[in-house]
């Protein structure tokens, strides 16, 4: 148990984590220089390993992405688990575009498939199950995401959220926010109350949501009844 609020989250602390880290590879660090350079949202580093780690411990088969971006989260899966396939989704064909290149680059292309779209409307007609799920892309999007992915997933499958502490703006909200903030403020207690999940939100990179599907939905079942 902690000693107490603040005692272990602090910027030497953050930044002693970070020196822990592996060095990343030529290519990573190459996808880490263009996001950075271009303004695209990308997972931290730390963020990647634990989808790295995840998807090798759950011995994933099929995995699911929604927000593809540069392919930095598809990597870190694919290199994890090297044996599964993974479906990448992303409204943006220039991001797709340059995330099959770093995907061909690193010699997994042939494992990952790419969709454009929007996200709602490609869920739905989605196949599953999938064993693991990665979420990173419109805030305002995740509670719909989430409920539709759920039928769809195995039992005991694993779900990530990305960047539910929001820039440090979630725990102590300011007078004024946006939607995106709203949206996530409204998210993390559904994500952790959720009858069918077994949650928590971890202090890694941008705050990320750890899940596990422990009951089938309604839908699964046959409902509504």
């Amino acid at each position: 148990m902690k000693d107490r609020i603040g005692a272990i989250l602090r910027p030497e602390q953050e930044r002693y984590l970070e020196r822990l880290l592996p060095p990343r590879d030529a290519l990573v660090r190459e996808m880490e220089a263009d996001a950075a350079a271009h303004g695209v949202p990308i997972s931290d580093p730390e963020v990647g390993r634990l989808l790295t780690i995840l998807a090798a411990g759950c011995r994933a088969r099929r995995i699911l992405e929604l927000g593809t971006a540069l392919g930095y989260g598809a990597l870190a899966l694919a290199r994890g688990a090297p044996e599964a396939r993974i479906l990448t989704i992303d409204r943006d064909p220039e991001m797709l575009r340059r995330a099959a290149g770093y995907l061909e680059r690193a010699g997994v292309a042939d494992r990952v498939e790419l969709l454009q779209g929007e996200v709602r409307d490609l869920l739905p007609r989605l196949d599953g199950p999938f064993d693991l799920v990665y979420v990173d892309f419109a805030k305002t999007e995740y509670r719909r995401a989430l409920d539709q992915i759920l039928p769809r997933m195995t039992l005991g499958g694993t779900l990530v959220f990305d960047n539910l502490l929001w820039q440090g703006l979630i725990g102590e909200p300011p007078e004024e926010d946006d939607e995106e903030t709203r949206a996530i403020r409204a998210f993390n207690p559904y994500l952790m109350i959720h009858p069918q999940l077994l949650a928590s939100i971890l202090p890694l990179g941008d705050g990320v949501g750890l899940a596990v599907k422990t009951k089938p939905t309604i839908q699964e079942m046959g409902g509504p009844f």
